[in-house]
């Protein structure tokens, strides 16, 4: 049947396909006690709820949230240089001679030794430097998270509208049947040519042919969309057909300010310039004096000889103080500075370079929208159209003015404007994820 849906402002076919498809499936199965096990009931998932459902299961952003982690640790590695570091151990060894160790300390039976830097300005940018990397990471989670979001939002719409075309093409498939037919009984009375049965068997081919791609297409966004929500694979999913939150019909100019403020890979290059800056800043102080607390406790052993080479031999040995290095001519150094002022003018560029590439971006892509919305209403229109000339096309064959074949051709023509109204639709839903995401506000939409 059909009936008026305002929200399209046209007349919208409605069937119950999908219904229609499950008790065939089921009709098709022998009953026994496993039936319900192996076929659960279709579940019903809202697009919100699908996007609430991939976050919460992406892979995606696991592996994300554990390379956030592995940079958080990697930065307390140089941090804690500059924190208290205590050590015990032993250099006990037989000693022939002067006692000494490789390392340069006295043989012990027992050591501690406590460290921390003071003063390390080159040490201490690069602390900085991982530090700033690893809150870039956390940019580069929001970013999976909207890689997420599109993939699913697409993934769900276009999955809605394949299942209304495919409800539209079994239309247009009884439509061509009752034509070929038709058509058929006119050539064997000698009314049609043979020509004209050829036609009417295309027409049918390439209504089937249209079926079994969308079916393929339908299965495999079926597929996407259980492993995206962590849906079991025998699972049947029913989605609604639904329209972008009002959220995001945004103006153009604003959707730049927000992308100059939220697109990540914007923040992503930002975060790179101040990780570069750490960096030159600390390889510039690198004249300045470093300094380091130490201190060592040692136990010593009379086996090793001290008392052969020094006068007065002292179990128990205790050293604190500082460790201090003043540079006074250092061809390292001036090579340090060299690259990070080469990798800081680097990230600049490629900063500024983002910078107007995104505004570009973003104009072009708000442009696009404007361009799917008005195709689709020029599809709206002509499906609209085409409707009533059905309507009008209808009156005349109950009146017995129109033959079958022309009535279910009229109505071939408006499944064709169907199609296209749905792929217009949806091109412009794609256009409007597309923008959101480069703008940084995907994530908003749902909240």
């Amino acid at each position: 049947m059909r009936v008026l849906r305002t929200a399209l402002g046209v007349v919208t076919l409605t069937t119950l396909c999908s219904g229609a498809r499950a008790q065939e499936n089921l009709a098709q199965k022998p009953a026994g006690p496993d039936t319900q096990a192996t076929s659960p009931a279709p579940v019903a998932v809202s697009l919100k709820r699908a996007i609430e459902l991939a976050l919460q299961n992406s892979k995606e952003i696991q592996v994300t949230k554990i390379q956030a982690s592995v940079a958080d640790h990697a930065a307390q590695i140089t941090k804690a240089q500059f924190m208290p570091n205590l050590y015990a151990g032993s250099g006990a060894g037989y000693t022939n001679g002067i006692p000494e160790t490789p390392g340069g300390r006295a043989p012990s039976v027992f050591n501690v030794t406590y460290t921390e830097q003071v003063l390390n300005e080159p040490l201490r940018g690069q602390s900085k430097e991982m530090q700033e990397q690893a809150k870039a990471q956390k940019v580069a989670l929001e970013e999976a998270k909207s890689n997420v979001i599109s993939r699913t939002a697409m993934a769900y719409l276009e999955l809605g509208k394949v299942r209304h075309s495919l409800e539209l093409l079994r239309a247009e498939q009884d439509s061509a049947e009752k034509i070929l037919q038709v058509t058929q009984e006119r050539q064997s009375q000698g009314f049609e040519l043979p020509v004209e049965v050829t036609k009417a068997q295309l027409i049918k081919a390439r209504v089937v042919q249209r079926i079994l791609q969308s079916e393929e297409r339908e299965d495999e966004l079926e597929v996407f969309l259980k492993y995206q929500l962590g849906l079991p694979e025998t699972q049947a999913i029913e989605v609604s057909p639904e329209d972008l939150p009002g959220e995001a019909e945004l103006a153009g100019d604003n959707l730049v300010a927000a992308a100059l403020a939220n697109n990540t890979g914007l923040r992503l290059a930002e975060s790179d310039v101040r990780a570069k800056e750490f960096r030159l800043k600390g390889e510039r102080r690198g004249y300045f004096p470093t300094l380091e607390l130490v201190s060592i406790y040692s136990v010593l052993a009379k086996f090793n000889n001290y008392s052969e080479f020094f006068n007065r031999f002292q179990r128990n040995n205790y050293n604190a103080g500082i460790d201090m290095h003043v540079p006074i001519f250092s061809a390292q150094i001036k090579a340090n500075i060299g690259l990070a002022r080469v990798n800081l003018d680097a990230a600049k560029a490629s900063l500024t370079n983002k910078r107007a590439e995104l505004t570009a971006e973003v104009r072009q892509k708000t442009r696009r929208v404007r361009e799917t919305d008005a195709a689709k209403e020029v599809a709206r229109l002509e499906l609209q159209l085409a409707q009533q000339n059905v309507a009008v096309l209808q009156a005349q064959f109950g009146e017995g003015k129109l033959n079958l074949r022309d009535m279910e051709k009229a109505r071939l023509e408006e499944n064709d404007k169907w199609m296209a109204y749905l792929d217009a639709n949806f091109r412009k839903q794609q256009a409007q994820l597309d923008l959101l995401k480069t703008a940084g506000q995907l994530d908003k939409v749902w909240q």
